[in-house]
Order: structure tokens, then sequence, then C-alpha cells
């Protein structure tokens, strides 16, 4: 049976690439739904596929929960998505006074998510592994975390708050990480507080995403990242957003990410995805999990998949029936590809040297 026949879904940050795969995911996986897009920026919102798609103030405008509202009353809207971190919190702040669904963790982990030196420092205390980090509350602490961190050759200069790997780079000098900040601080606004420290991390980048009910994993899905979108214009050289990544199953990456999540909220009814890296000693270690909202890789894997990580949530938020689920069978030779102006694309390894001659 499709998840939700029928029913009518508004989705946050409307025409932004990742909305679209989370739409083309959702129609591929349950079919016959509708879907409503917002979003206060008309150009993007000119590039949505939702089926209609409403003008709205800002987030953080004091009309956009009227707004919100109007639309969800008007469109007899049954479940809210949010698509961006910043929508995870306006959905989470309308708590209780949205007449539909949504499917967000308990406010206490998405709080705590936002900050990510606090988020290692919980996880570190529950023994997951986390990098190596410290705070920078000021400059002048600069000198003392480099010495603290001297075994590492190294250090990963971050914003504490942000998507995208805002504000992220290597540094190898106390006075690399310094201009770096006051680069931040002088031409973004973000001060020094806003910066951590932490051991970079030289190993496989995989992202772990989970859709839970009552606090049991419904369906997981892992991703290795093999080369990131728009390198070049990333002085870091990396980046949250894979250009090519591979379907893959570690599976004691898988748990200990299953695990890390239980603990923001242990009887979550709800999606999480983590970034996972290994260090220089090859452990896995969790640099971030983000609450409420899915990463693009398995929505756009839906797409090709037999079990469609959208559906399982639909399935999950509005109460319907959930199958067993074996994690490790989703491991294949599964690639996901995303582009600029073009479509996304997913394929088997059986097809990756079809349609062209090889003169190597």
């Amino acid at each position: 049976m499709a998840a939700g026949p029928g029913k009518r879904l508004l989705v946050l940050s409307a025409g932004a690439p990742s909305s679209n795969n989370l739409i083309r995911g959702f129609r591929t996986g349950a079919p016959g739904i509708h879907v409503v897009g917002c979003h206060h920026d008309p150009f993007e919102l000119k590039k949505s596929i939702a089926d209609r798609n409403y003008l709205v103030p800002e987030l953080a405008a004091p009309r956009f929960e009227q707004s919100l509202l109007r639309i969800v009353t008007e469109e007899r809207i049954d479940l809210v998505v949010p698509d961006y971190e910043d929508d995870v919190l306006a959905v989470a702040g309308l708590s209780g006074r949205l007449p539909c669904r949504t499917y967000l963790p308990c406010r206490a982990a998405i709080d705590l998510c936002q900050d990510k030196y606090e988020l290692a420092r919980f996880l570190r205390a529950r023994a997951v592994p986390v990098p190596e980090s410290f705070p920078v509350n000021e400059p002048a602490d600069i000198d003392a975390i480099f010495s603290a961190l001297s075994g590492h050759e190294l250090l990963w200069c971050r914003s504490r708050t942000g998507e995208g790997s805002l504000g992220a780079l290597p540094v190898a000098t106390p006075a690399q990480a310094r201009a770096w900040i006051a680069y931040w601080e002088e031409m973004r606004g973000l001060p020094p507080r806003s910066f951590m420290l932490a051991e970079y991390l030289p190993g496989s980048d995989f992202m772990v995403q989970c859709v839970f009910k009552r606090g049991k994993p419904v369906i997981a899905k892992m991703f290795k990242r093999l080369s990131y979108h728009t390198l070049n214009a990333v002085p870091s050289g990396v980046s949250s957003t894979a250009a090519v990544s591979k379907m893959v199953y570690e599976p004691h990456v898988m748990q200990m990410c299953i695990e890390a999540m239980l603990a923001l909220d242990p009887e979550a009814s709800c999606v999480f995805f983590a970034d996972v890296k290994e260090n220089a000693s090859g452990t896995a270690c969790i640099t971030e999990i983000n609450p409420g909202r899915f990463s693009n890789m398995p929505t756009i894997q839906d797409l090709g998949a037999p079990d469609s990580m959208c559906a399982t949530y639909l399935r999950a938020a509005f109460d319907e029936a959930l199958p067993e689920k074996d994690f490790a069978g989703y491991a294949q030779d599964c690639y996901v590809m995303r582009m600029l102006d073009a479509a996304p694309v997913v394929l088997n390894v059986d097809d990756l040297f079809k349609g062209f001659e090889d003169a190597r």
C-alpha cells in the first residue's frame, strides 16, 4: 500500500534543490500525495516542483506564523515537512499551534544539535567517538588550544552553528586560525566565540540517516561521500554536499549513529542524519547530527530504490504499518550524483560504463 495515499504535505524552502529532491522522493515512494510548497524568496519559489506554491514572509518575520497557519488551514495540510535547519527551528517553535502533524524530535534534541561543540561534549560524555574539540571564546584562547591538540598536524576550524560547512577550514598554525576567525568577524559579522577548533579528520566521509518511530529505528541508510559539489569554490576542500556518493553499509558506524540519535531523544519519532568522518587512526567520529530533516543523498537514492526512505517517513508520520527492515540489505553498488543545472542521477555500478566507449 502506498504511504499516506491522498495526504497533503507542506514542504518549506520549496524550490531549493534539496526540497525538490525531497518532493521527488515523496512522489516516487507515495504516489497520490499532494505537495504544497512555500518560500520567502520568489526566485527560489519559481523553481519549485510542488503542486501549488505560496510566497511567505521570512521565517523570522512576525507575520510568518500567521501566513503558515493560513496555508495549513486553506490547503487542508496533513503534515508540515521542514527542509533546512532554520525550517526545523521555525516549525518546532509552532509546536501545539499548528492544526496538523509534524514529525520532529523533542525540542531539547533540536536545540542541542544547533551547537556542534556542545553536541560533541554531550556525545563524548556518553562514550560516542567525536573529534577532540575546544571552544574559541576569544582569540587569546587559540594558542592554548593548539598546545592541547599538539598531537595533531592539522586542526579543523569551524563555526559552532549553521550548515553547509559554514566557516570551515583546516589550519596548521595559530596565526592561520586567528586570521580566518578575524576575517569572518570583520566581513561576515561572526564573532570569535562562534568558532571551535577540533582535530582534523582525514579519513573516509560518511552520512547516516535514520527514521525512528517511538524510539525504534524503522529504516536507516548510509552513504560515503566520494567527491564534493562546488569543490573549487570551497576553501576547505570538502563540503557537506556530495557531488558523488556511494551507498555503503558499515554496521558499527550505523549502530554508533543510531545510539547517538537515541541518546538525544530516547523516544524519537522523527528523522535524523549524522555526518561522520574517520580520524587518523581510522576511528569513525560523529561531527554533527541534524534533527528533523533529510539529507539529499537518501532522497535522491529513493528515486531508484526498492525501499523508499521518504515513503517510510510518511508511514511513520501517519501511524501506518511499518514492516521490519534489514538495514544491511540496502548496501548495494549504488551511486548518487548531483550536478549544477541538471537532475540528480542514481545508477548501479553495472551501468557506470554503459553509453560510452572506453578509449583509454
